[in-house]
């Protein structure tokens, strides 16, 4: 049997869709526990129409957030497959016959998902969601599984502890990372779920979202006792529009200084430029420490045009830099003050907990992208098709943050190398000082985000 939860907070308008699309399902062997989670519309009404549904289980409680409500729906759970559908999505009518069908199948798979169509709230589809094939497409497991309609094995569940109630922001995500870490999942390119746009969607709050996972992900590396020691490196050109400007008295080199030294994972830092004078802007009390040092760099390895690989190469040569010392690196770019110390670990973090050799930091860039191809303008990537492929997805390179494994770059002599990974950086954050007229804006952005 299937246990299948729908969630409910204030979904009245949309939770008899939902719950009429498991009812509705050509798999018949499930129960259905409807936890309302406090809600104050017309819900209960909603619900009071199925109360005498022997399928049907009605729960109650004041508002307790996602997870203590994932864990109610785990306790009681009778089935021995499980999967949770918010109150404002619905199913497909062949979703639970063919997710069950590749557990049954396949007892060592421990999770498996479908593709999705995003709808408008008026439930019209817009666009089908195409995930990789995980069975042979995929070897990187950091692009997670929709929290929602994604069917567990309930004994594997129990095994890895259920949802960890400390995060009360999820999307899926940590028991994502704690459950590939242990068992095989899985995925049908088949899209089985209709996944509501709408304002007041969790995954409308991108900065919650992210600051949550970079939470989830330090708290893995501490409780896995994964060594995560950093080698920061400042590259500094000098230019003396951007070197002139200050926010709060601080100049960009010392605030990326201290934003580096603010992360538990780097242990030390290392500017380096081609100008002896740059050691001068830098704050006393900064390169008086152990944890500071200033490396001149030649003038030919400052060059646009030249990459930073050879002066990382020089720096990691140093007498003073003992490799042993390090498990990666990180270069970091002043020209993004907004970039702070938690995306700087975030990022760090990352790159250990799923594996990769290197990692960059990125933006998701959904427009419709254009190439002339001699004739005119032609869309790639499929962009403006309805079915969205996850190989064809498009990151823009933010730039940042790069990070690699010290013995990647000893071995490869580059600082992207390997398998590279990626870590998402909100809207703000990404914001990239190119210019004077963009100093007014940043200062205008830190103000309300306070990052430095």
């Amino acid at each position: 049997m299937i246990t299948v939860y729908i969630t409910n907070y204030n979904y009245g308008r949309f939770l008899k869709q939902a719950i009429e699309s498991v009812l509705s399902q050509t798999c018949q062997d499930f129960e259905l526990l409807i936890i309302d989670d406090g809600s104050t519309d017309d819900s209960k009404d909603i619900l009071d129409l199925y109360r005498d549904d022997d399928r049907i289980k009605i729960i109650y409680q004041q508002n307790k957030g996602l997870n203590v409500s994932n864990n109610i729906a785990l306790r009681l759970a009778k089935g021995e497959y499980i999967m949770r559908l918010d109150a404002d999505d619905y199913l497909e009518p062949e979703a639970l016959n063919l997710l069950k069908n590749v557990l049954d199948s396949n007892p060592d798979i421990g999770l498996v998902f479908p593709d999705y169509f995003h709808v408008l709230e008026s439930g019209d589809k817009i666009e089908r969601i195409h995930r990789h094939n995980f069975d042979n497409e995929v070897s990187l497991l950091d692009q997670a599984a929709h929290g929602a309609c994604t069917m567990i094995r309930v004994k594997f569940l129990q095994e890895v502890g259920g949802y960890n109630e400390n995060y009360s922001c999820q999307d899926g995500y940590e028991l994502w990372v704690k459950f590939t870490k242990k068992y095989k999942v899985s995925n049908l390119n088949t899209p089985l779920f209709n996944y509501r746009q709408h304002g007041s969607n969790l995954t409308s709050d991108e900065n919650r979202i992210l600051s949550t996972r970079a939470k989830i992900n330090a708290d893995f590396i501490e409780n896995l006792n994964i060594d995560n020691s950093s080698l920061a490196i400042i590259p500094v050109r000098i230019d003396k529009r951007i070197l002139n400007i200050k926010f709060n008295q601080r100049n960009l080199v010392n605030i990326k200084i201290k934003q580096a030294l603010e992360s538990k994972a780097i242990k030390k830092v290392v500017v380096s430029s081609e100008s002896q004078k740059l050691k001068e802007i830098i704050d006393p009390s900064f390169l008086n420490s152990s944890k500071v040092d200033f490396h001149h760099r030649s003038t030919r390895s400052s060059w646009h045009n030249t990459s930073l690989d050879k002066t990382i190469d020089e720096i990691i040569q140093l007498n003073e830099i003992k490799s042993d010392q390090f498990t990666s690196l990180a270069v970091l770019d002043i020209k993004l003050p907004l970039i702070g110390t938690e995306k700087i670990s975030d990022a760090i973090n990352t790159l250990h907990l799923f594996g990769s050799d290197s990692l960059v930091s990125v933006r998701p860039d959904n427009n419709v992208l254009y190439q002339h191809n001699g004739n005119g303008m032609q869309p790639i990537n499929n962009s403006d098709s309805f079915t969205k492929l996850e190989r064809d997805s498009i990151f823009r390179h933010v730039g940042g943050l790069t990070i690699s494994r010290f013995s990647s770059f000893i071995r490869e002599k580059k600082i992207i190398n390997g398998k590279v990974g990626h870590i998402a950086i909100d809207k703000l954050s990404a914001y990239k000082l190119e210019s004077i007229t963009d100093v007014d804006i940043i200062a205008f952005m830190n103000t309300k985000m306070n990052r430095f």
